[in-house]
């Protein structure tokens, strides 16, 4: 996982935010915070989730699909960055 280890360091401190974000969950559930709070916090991390999904996706698209180590047509770039464009829409 060329790609996954090349960003180690920016996914994994994005992980630790989410996790802070979760951990904001279930702070929140245990001192009785506010309904509206709650939704808010879930679909931040919700949100959170998606963006490393999108993030994740179009590494394993780029760097799996897409063999860096061979040219690329043109066609199939843009087949690619379309794809990549349609997965970031659906998970924002």
């Amino acid at each position: 996982m060329s790609h996954i280890s090349k960003n180690k360091t920016k996914t994994l401190s994005r992980v630790r935010r989410i996790r802070g974000q979760v951990e904001a969950i279930e702070r929140a559930l245990e001192g009785d915070g506010e309904c509206e709070e709650i939704l808010q916090l879930v679909a931040s991390c919700r949100g959170a989730l998606n963006g490393l999904m999108a993030e994740l996706i179009e590494g394993h698209l780029r760097f799996h699909v897409l063999d860096p180590n061979q040219k690329t047509r043109p066609a199939q770039l843009a087949a690619a960055d379309d794809l990549i464009a349609v997965v970031k829409r659906y998970f924002n």
